[in-house]
């Protein structure tokens, strides 16, 4: 039997690049980081500052860590500037949580977001904000969540990933098919730098989420050869997402096999759409589907 190995997990806490708490990035562009370090946050969720003028834009608020609102007051103090509008790229806790403590310091600023809601007003497809130095374009990049947006600032030729893409390891996503989608699309919109979520720069963001997609598409092939290679060969035709995993992950600690066996649930989800497997027993076994079976 083809024997299929991938490396061990990465050891990111151990491994993760210094960031300093306020960051300015760009003339038009400061990183404030949301003081939320964790092994899902990275070094903490990223906020930026965009803008050059009197009037910025904030992109995420991060989880409403008290050093995050501190951190935002000293840099509006030193930029002598306000925050017109927050932009939200998606509704998780470690993005919006610091939204309350964001009006309380400025009650003016707006706060949009996809599919918004306690008195946001919308985003949509292509919308644009504009601050002095910064023009932002949203486009809606579902797959990490169904409401997750990115922005292009056209000054830079950059694109905020949000969560979509990282500046260290790789993100989840909700659904895969639509996720590689979305990243497909993000690919296009620019060719300069990626400001994520989480993590440092990325130097040229295309070249990022293509190795993004080389990864997916890596992986979605191996848990296919698997699948077809032990329904050939053995007495079983149907498996399990943990037997499965049990085999393609066999070099990581088992303690991560239960995440593992959901990132295989969603490929095989993807693959069940593509007429390539077949799902039975509520996703409890899955079985390969030979080519003149599928008509």
């Amino acid at each position: 039997m083809k024997a299929f190995r991938i490396a061990s997990v990465t050891r990111m806490a151990s491994q993760l690049v210094h960031l300093p708490e306020v960051e300015r990035l760009s003339p038009a562009c400061i990183r404030i980081l949301g003081g939320n370090p964790s092994k899902f946050t990275l070094q903490g969720t990223n906020t930026y500052l965009v803008g050059t003028g009197p009037n910025r834009l904030l992109i995420d608020t991060g989880e409403g860590k008290p050093s995050w609102i501190d951190a935002l007051k000293r840099t509006l103090d030193e930029e002598k500037a306000t925050i017109e509008s927050a932009l939200i790229t998606h509704w998780h806790p470690d993005h919006t949580g610091g939204i309350g403590q964001l009006l309380e310091h400025s009650p003016k600023t707006a706060v949009y977001k996809y599919k918004p809601s306690d008195g946001q007003l919308a985003i949509s497809e292509g919308q644009k904000f504009e601050v002095e130095g910064a023009t932002l374009t949203a486009f809606h990049t579902p797959g990490h969540t169904d409401d997750h947006i990115v922005f292009v600032i056209q000054e830079e030729d950059a694109l905020f990933t949000g969560d979509n893409v990282l500046g260290q390891g790789t993100a989840v996503f909700e659904d895969l098919g639509t996720y590689l989608k979305s990243i497909a699309k993000m690919e296009k919109l620019v060719s300069g730098r990626g400001y994520p979520g989480h993590g440092p720069v990325l130097p040229q963001a295309s070249r990022t989420i293509a190795e993004y997609i080389s990864h997916r598409r890596q992986r979605e092939q191996q848990v296919l050869e698997v699948l077809q290679t032990l329904t050939s060969a053995g007495d079983y035709d149907t498996w399990t997402p943990m037997g499965l995993v049990k085999i393609i992950y066999r070099d990581v600690p088992e303690s991560l096999h239960v995440p593992a066996a959901n990132g295989v649930v969603q490929i095989l989800r993807k693959l069940r759409d593509e007429g390539k497997v077949k799902e039975l027993e509520d996703e409890d076994h899955w079985r390969f589907i030979k080519r003149s079976s599928v008509c």
